[in-house]
C-alpha cells in the first residue's frame, strides 16, 4: 500500500505540496537547507541549495514561492533564484527559535509558526505574513508550532503544539483572518507519537504525521480516528495530496538524531513515500504576495 517514492535520506524532511501546474512535488529538507522539487513520474529530484534552514515553502500567484527561514519570511521569484527578505525577521534576535510548519489560506495568506530548542520553555508563536508584507502575531505560548491546516470552507483552523500531543480547532473568520472559540480537537496517547504535519482532505478530514509513531492518521470534522495508515519510518512529518485526482497522498520523514541501529532498522528514513487514497485532498491554496 505504501510505496517509496525517493530515497532523499533527509535529515529533515517537511513541507510537501503538489504543484499542479508543473506535477511536481515540492518539499524541503529544514536542515538539510534544501528545496526539493520533485517529479513523480520520473523520479527526477532538482534540489535548491538555501543559505539558512527552511521551514516551510508555498507557491505564489505570480510564480515562485514563499519561504519561511530561520528569521523571517522570504520571496523566492523562481527556482534556484536567491530568497529576498519579505516581511519583518521577527525571529533575529531569538537565536533559540526558528520558523517551521505553515499554511496558506483561501485569500493568500501564510499561517507560518515558530519553535523553540529551549523546551520546554514555550516562546514559540503562530504569526500571519500578510501579501502585503505585513506580519502579525497571532498566539504565542508554544514549543513548536505545527499542523497548520483548514476546513475546506476555510471556516476552521487546526493547529498542533507537537510535545503536547494535541490538536486544537479555532472559528477563523475567512475575511479577516480572526480566530476564536478554541476547543481540543484530538489528543494522541503519551508514546504512540506527536502531531507533526497536517492537510485536511476534500471531505473535512483532518491527516495527521506522528512524529515517533510510525504512521499517518484520519480524523473526521469531529475529532475521530478513521483511518491509520502503516508507514515504514520512525518520524514521518507531514502529508500532503497530489497527483492529477489529489489522490496520491505524499509523506515526508526524517532520519533526525536517529542511533545508529534505528536507522540500520529503517533504512528508508528521511525518504519521501506515497500511497493511495480514496477521498481527494484540496487543492493547494497560493501565496497572494
Amino acid at each position: 500500500m505504501v510505496n517509496l517514492l525517493l530515497d532523499a535520506r533527509a535529515l529533515l524532511g517537511e513541507s510537501p505540496f503538489w504543484h499542479a501546474a508543473e506535477a511536481r512535488l515540492y518539499w524541503v529538507d529544514i536542515e538539510g537547507r534544501k528545496i526539493h522539487r520533485t517529479d513523480p513520474a520520473t523520479g527526477i529530484d532538482e534540489v535548491m541549495e538555501l543559505a539558512e534552514q527552511v521551514g516551510c515553502i508555498a507557491p505564489r500567484v505570480q510564480g515562485g514561492l514563499v519561504a519561511a527561514l530561520e528569521n523571517g519570511c522570504a520571496l523566492i521569484d523562481a527556482w534556484g533564484v536567491a530568497p529576498q527578505p519579505f516581511g519583518a525577521a521577527v525571529l533575529a534576535d531569538k537565536p533559540q527559535q526558528r520558523f517551521n510548519d505553515g499554511r496558506v489560506d483561501a485569500s493568500g495568506r501564510l499561517w507560518v509558526g515558530s519553535l523553540t530548542s529551549d523546551k520546554p520553555k514555550r516562546d514559540a508563536t503562530l504569526y500571519r505574513l500578510d501579501p502585503d508584507g505585513a506580519l502579525s502575531e497571532i498566539f504565542g505560548g508554544l514549543m513548536t508550532s505545527n499542523g497548520a491546516a483548514f476546513s475546506p470552507d476555510g471556516r476552521i483552523f487546526y493547529h498542533a503544539d507537537t510535545p503536547t500531543h494535541r490538536v486544537h480547532a479555532y472559528d477563523v473568520d475567512p475575511a479577516t483572518g480572526a480566530l476564536r472559540g478554541k476547543r481540543l480537537f484530538h489528543r494522541f496517547a503519551e508514546g504512540e507519537g506527536r502531531p507533526d504535519g497536517a492537510a485536511v482532505d476534500a471531505e473535512g478530514c483532518y491527516w495527521s504525521a506522528l512524529w515517533d509513531g510510525w504512521r499517518v492518521v484520519r480524523l473526521s470534522p469531529a475529532g475521530e480516528l478513521l483511518q491509520t495508515v502503516d508507514l515504514p519510518v520512525q518520524r514521518p512529518t507531514m502529508i500532503a495530496f497530489g497527483g492529477a485526482d489529489l489522490k496520491t497522498a505524499f509523506v515526508t520523514s526524517a532520519v533526525k538524531n536517529l542511533t545508529d541501529e534505528e536507522r540500520e532498522a529503517q533504512p528508508h528514513a528521511g525518504g519521501v513515500f506515497t500511497f493511495d487514497v480514496e477521498v481527494p485532498g484540496l487543492a493547494q491554496e497560493m501565496f497572494a504576495g
